[in-house]
């Protein structure tokens, strides 16, 4: 039916919660919310049980999951680590490429469009993350040292002419070029974004002056205070805290980053410029052993364990195997912040960050209707998108 009504649930909107409230969607979007019943002419009613009604995940980092990278370069990636993570709550979300040949971004472009028309019961795919070349070696983390490189006018414009799908880049401001870059990318509408960067404090300040905004995976493979000739200098990280123009973004599985510094985060930046990733790899959903980081053909061999993908030298992470579900949970009940600001990180804020807030991101009425249903622990039980059911548990 085109009239969907979502009763009994707890609602969460910006800033309330609305007890056993009522929301009623037409044609995909969201018509109202209302703290009493609504009566609705022949529609199809959806009993929420007295679980939490939230707004639909947004996950603007993700290189795949189910078993499927998006460095793959297949269709079946795409629909695979898309379905997965709608299983677990993410509504929207940006497929992130790895440093790689230009040859594996080319035709990851061209494999995205086709899967993006194709995609039916999955997280609808935003737009492509790029995330490298244009890295610091010192700070390359999992990313494959083969490919790093400044960038270069002639590439960028050149890749950027194959794709319009790109919604962000990220890249360490530091380098040569880098921050005509960043300006360029900006002047696109394309969000540029500080990542894998040995940056000092002045070139950061440098970098947001042109057109860099937002911090890739805060506290990961980045800059911090550091000593040149007996002298202090501060890095990305502590740029992050100083400059108000800067959102970021962490990699919330309790793992990556110990609940002592996801509140100070939380304290200094706020739920309304802190969005939540799961930097996830396609081992995400899938059980502990090998696993690969990237390209099923050219990708780096890895370790999933303790809940974490590791390098086979155990020397670094090499990417996350959370969902979105565990962000929430570990935010709300491992690291206890409200509620409410925790789904704000998940859903308004990455919105605003990637400029789809006037569509996506909360439940309000002329929004899509990308809803999901969990209960008390943060269990999954219901995934919408658009108004269309693609999950009950």
């Amino acid at each position: 039916m085109n009239r969907i009504k979502i009763v009994n649930g707890k609602i969460l909107t910006p800033g309330k919660l609305i007890s056993n409230g009522c929301i009623v969607i037409e044609n995909g979007i969201i018509q109202c919310i209302s703290e009493t019943d609504v009566k609705v002419e022949e529609c199809r009613i959806i009993n929420a049980k007295g679980n939490y009604v939230s707004p639909g995940f947004i996950d603007i980092h993700v290189h795949g999951g189910g078993g499927y990278d998006f460095m793959d370069g297949t269709v079946e990636a795409y629909l695979g680590a898309a379905n997965l993570h709608a299983i677990h709550g993410t509504t929207a979300m940006v497929p992130t490429t790895l440093t790689s040949t230009n040859d594996e971004l080319k035709n990851t472009f061209l494999v995205f469009s086709q899967a993006k028309k194709q995609n039916e019961k999955g997280a609808e795919l935003l737009g492509l993350h790029l995330e490298g070349p244009y890295f610091s070696f010192e700070q390359r983390g999992a990313q494959d040292p083969r490919y790093i490189r400044n960038p270069q006018p002639d590439e960028y414009k050149e890749i950027l002419r194959w794709s319009d799908d790109i919604v962000r880049w990220s890249a360490a401001p530091e380098l040569d070029g880098a921050l005509e870059f960043g300006n360029y990318l900006k002047s696109t509408g394309i969000l540029p974004s500080i990542a894998h960067s040995d940056a000092t404090f002045e070139e950061v300040e440098k970098a947001v002056k042109y057109g860099f905004t937002h911090i890739t995976h805060l506290y990961s493979a980045m800059s911090t205070i550091k000593r040149v000739n007996g002298y202090r200098h501060a890095g990305v990280i502590e740029s992050a805290y100083y400059f108000d123009e800067l959102t970021v973004e962490i990699i919330a599985d309790g793992i990556h980053l110990p609940p002592s510094l996801l509140k100070l985060i939380y304290r200094i930046k706020g739920p309304g410029k802190t969005a939540l990733v799961t930097d996830a790899m396609r081992a995400a959903g899938m059980r502990d052993g090998e696993s690969i980081l990237g390209s099923i053909k050219d990708g780096q061999k890895v370790i999933v364990e303790d809940g974490v993908a590791k390098l086979q030298d155990r020397t670094a992470f090499a990417g996350s195997v959370a969902t979105t579900d565990r962000l929430v949970r570990t935010i709300n009940k491992e690291v206890g912040l409200p509620l409410l600001d925790t789904i704000q990180m998940m859903t308004s804020t990455p919105a605003e960050i990637i400029g789809i807030d006037k569509s996506k991101g909360s439940i309000v009425p002329g929004k899509d209707a990308d809803i999901v249903i969990f209960d008390e622990d943060i269990n999954i039980e219901f995934t919408m998108i658009k108004g269309k059911v693609v999950f009950i548990k």
